[in-house]
């Protein structure tokens, strides 16, 4: 068996798989009605919607069995992302790539195959592909057919990335970071392990739009959120919910974890303004606040105290 290599561009296509925030989340008609379209239209007994995880490709929409993900190594999608056109197995149980493999081997059994890969802004994320138990041949007019409505998939997932996505900045907006950390707290109250909430306030944003213009302004913006996206991890929820004002959500890290992540992304921030040599520094302040699920209903509140408590560490900053 032949595993999926792994993409050049894979940190920058996971990134965009977490931003759009669909991972895990429930069925959804508009995704169902396209797969169910696919096997009705090539009458086959499987159709997918699939994304392709680090690990696992995952269901966002299925017809025909009833699981939910497999592993990544023996997809076939994993094969399908690497390339812009329809990926074709005509016969899987004689293609030396995939005879043992155990979607093959064993149920569904898959013998003949076809992916269309599903490109959101410019990152290969998945597929929209079709399965027969029976091998067959796929003709030109039903690779484009396939593209078609893989274009409809496309467009659905470029509607929930509009929806959640900072457009400037290219992280989650406040409707993208509520819906993310809901999950994470979830999880943190299920298995036990502390959250802890940095909400970010720009001290001088008003000042260099004032001064320099919108657009210096936009760059700021666009300079902090990406010094945010190198500084902290990848399981860290970043957003910007305001003009000036941006969360983190720091799984898995305790109010005392979160203060060393933060002095440390200050001195971050502190060797870009002297390597910028601009005419103003980037300076901001900070409030932080762990997750009580006895203290905080929801992420709101927690976002709430987060706001609170980067006043008063502003106006102790400024006391001191």
């Amino acid at each position: 068996m032949q595993k999926p290599a792994i993409p050049d561009i894979e940190k920058e296509r996971l990134e965009m798989l977490r931003a759009i925030n669909i991972l895990d989340t429930p069925a959804e008609e508009r995704f169902d009605r396209l797969t169910r379209m696919a096997k009705r239209m090539f009458n086959v007994p499987i159709a997918l919607v699939s994304l392709v995880d680090k690990n696992r490709q995952w269901f966002k929409s299925c017809v025909g069995i009833s699981a939910t993900e497999t592993s990544r190594e023996i997809s076939f999608c994993g094969h399908a992302i690497l390339d812009d056109e329809v990926f074709i197995i005509p016969n899987a149980a004689i293609d030396e790539r995939f005879a043992d493999n155990p979607l093959v081997v064993d149920e569904p059994k898959i013998r003949f195959y076809a992916g269309c890969p599903l490109n959101v802004c410019g990152y290969r994320l998945g597929t929209l592909c079709i399965i027969d138990q029976e091998a067959r041949v796929f003709n030109q007019a039903d690779v484009e057919a396939l593209k078609d409505l893989a274009t409809m998939v496309e467009q659905e997932f470029t509607a929930i990335q509009l929806s959640t996505i900072d457009e400037l900045t290219g992280i989650a907006n406040r409707r993208g970071f509520l819906s993310t950390a809901k999950n994470s707290l979830s999880l943190s109250i299920r298995n036990l392990y502390a959250c802890t909430l940095i909400f970010i306030d720009l001290d001088n944003f008003k000042s260099i739009n004032d001064q320099f213009g919108h657009a210096e302004g936009d760059k700021v913006l666009l300079a902090f959120s990406t010094l945010m996206k190198n500084t902290f991890r990848d399981t860290d929820v970043i957003a910007r919910i305001g003009g000036d004002e941006f969360v983190m959500l720091l799984n898995g890290t305790t109010e005392k974890e979160a203060i060393i992540a933060i002095d440390t992304f200050r001195q971050v921030v502190d060797t870009h303004n002297k390597a910028m040599k601009n005419q103003y520094d980037i300076l901001f302040s900070h409030g932080i606040v762990e997750f009580n699920p006895e203290k905080h209903e929801d992420i709101e509140a927690l976002i709430k105290e987060g706001d609170s408590a980067m006043y008063i560490h502003k106006n102790l900053t400024k006391v001191s």
